[in-house]
């Protein structure tokens, strides 16, 4: 699906407005700039607070690629005991674990020989919310 919203050739500045903003260069299809791979990408709106120390918030869209293999530090929406969930990946010399960036043990979630976890893909824009 082609999905086109006008784009503006000026910048917006954080100061006083300019005359330029009148100019539209043309289109933008979005799908073209934030997906890579259309059939294996898909996009999901977060809930909660917990990966706010790396800048998703609550609202924020996460365009997700499930075709991508995570690397170490990469956010990822993983399937956690048949539940959808945003964390960072870890990986170590002899682990595989998930964190919202929690220094607690107790609150990393093993990927190792667990079979009610699994990575579903990798996320790659985030689109704030401001509302």
């Amino acid at each position: 699906m082609k999905l086109t919203i006008p784009f503006y050739l000026h910048k917006a500045g954080a100061g006083f407005p300019s005359p330029a903003t009148d100019y539209l260069e043309e289109d933008i299809d979005l799908n073209m700039h934030l997906i890579k791979n259309v059939p294996a990408t898909f996009i999901i709106r977060v809930q909660g607070k917990s990966m706010n120390n790396v800048g998703i918030q609550d609202g924020d869209l996460l365009v997700v690629d499930r075709s991508l293999k995570p690397k170490n530090f990469s956010t990822v929406v993983a399937n956690v005991h048949d539940e959808l969930v945003v964390k960072s990946f870890i990986k170590s010399k002899d682990c595989q674990f998930l964190t919202s960036g929690s220094r607690r043990i107790e609150d990393k979630i093993s990927i190792n020989n667990e079979s009610d976890v699994s990575i579903w893909g990798v996320v790659t824009y985030v689109i704030h919310a401001t509302y």
